[in-house]
């Protein structure tokens, strides 16, 4: 799947360079033009790969908004037609879709990256997809109400959504440092599989998953989910079959972006590896399990051919909003923002009881 991809604030920027990369790195040829765009000077000068954008020099001079979300908000639309020029000659006609990737709890991305999808879906004729970044429970109050507001505006803007929390893809034991790290490396590598799917760079399966399936399942629109999972190969056909079954249940009940999403009006399978070990009757199979699963009747299965010595499945589910991760995580963006409402409340009352007249 031929993809652009903008990256806003600070996290959007860092996953876009960590896909571009990747996508690179293995010859894929999927990400066809990459932007980065932010209010943080600093946060684009780390960039190497993407081309970057700084925006709203004029309200906050290159120090980012302060995780200020309405602030962030109010930067990217003033500034959108600075954006969409610096997306001429990266968004270009062999794009069938453009990923617009940010964190959800900052400042930037969070305020920003709505406005941009909903003006990108006046400009350009494909499909515009968020790919959102949910904070972990432990990320604090802000980042909290921040993404619960924009996962509302955003869900409503794009075509889909991919959701990925942050809970899901880190180590137990590492620093906050490192778990960002990880999560970005998983992010690459996972939504870089997907993308590539359908550009079979080593060979020829006997069922090519392509784009068109990518964005089928995507059809269903609000959120979507992504899953991985990968065993070593064996030798023995039998056993494969076992081991793409066992690696398609992973995928999806231990392995996706969003845990505890399995119920969806969608699904795609995807099965990596070497084609003469990837099993036709395990796609089959893994396919028939997942439609049972996840109680579609829409389950797209296929394979993709790839140089490696395992097997890989990708699950990804479309129309996946009734996951009671994402009940769990609104009600605490919802307690977030009335701790928030609450702090402000006993801040103005600190003083009520002066004797002093007001200023004005």
């Amino acid at each position: 799947m031929k993809v652009a991809l903008i990256g806003v604030g600070q996290a959007g920027g860092k996953v876009t360079e960590r896909l571009a990369r990747f996508d690179a790195d293995m010859g894929f040829g999927a990400v066809r033009g990459a932007l980065a765009v932010n209010s943080a000077k600093p946060d684009l000068q780390s960039l190497q790969v993407v081309d970057t954008q700084l925006i709203g020099a004029d309200r906050v001079n290159g120090h980012g908004v302060g995780g200020d979300n309405e602030l962030g908000t109010e930067i990217m639309q003033s500034d959108i037609q600075q954006v969409l020029g610096s997306l001429d000659g990266r968004v270009t006609s062999s794009a069938e879709g453009i990923f617009v990737v940010a964190g959800l709890g900052g400042g930037t991305g969070s305020g920003g990256a709505p406005v941009l999808v909903h003006h990108l879906q006046q400009v350009y004729d494909v499909p515009v997809y968020a790919l959102g970044v949910l904070p972990g429970r432990n990320e604090g109050a802000l980042y909290q109400a921040n993404a619960g507001r924009s996962l509302k505006t955003i869900v409503r803007e794009a075509d889909a959504t991919l959701l990925i929390d942050n809970d899901a893809w880190h180590e137990q034991g590492e620093s906050v440092e490192g778990a960002f790290e990880t999560i970005n490396e998983k992010i690459a590598r996972r939504v870089g599989l997907l993308f590539a799917s359908g550009e079979a760079v080593e060979g020829v399966g006997e069922s090519v998953v392509d784009s068109s399936e990518v964005i089928n399942t995507l059809r269903s629109g609000g959120i979507a989910t992504l899953g991985y999972a990968s065993e070593i190969a064996s030798d023995d056909s039998a056993e494969n079959i076992r081991t793409a079954m066992t690696v398609s249940r992973q995928a999806l009940l231990t392995g996706t972006s969003l845990p505890d999403a399995t119920t969806a009006d969608s699904a795609l399978l995807v099965i990596a590896g070497d084609p003469e070990k990837i099993p036709r009757k395990g796609v089959e199979k893994s396919r028939r399990w997942l439609e049972d699963e996840t109680g579609s009747m829409q389950v797209r299965g296929g394979d993709f051919p790839l140089e490696s010595d395992r097997l890989g499945a990708l699950v990804l589910l479309g129309g996946a909003e009734r996951s009671a991760r994402i009940q769990e995580f609104m009600e605490r963006a919802r307690e977030a923002k009335r701790e928030q409402e609450r702090e402000e409340t006993d801040h103005v009352e600190q003083f009520t009881d002066d004797r002093l007249e007001n200023l004005f």
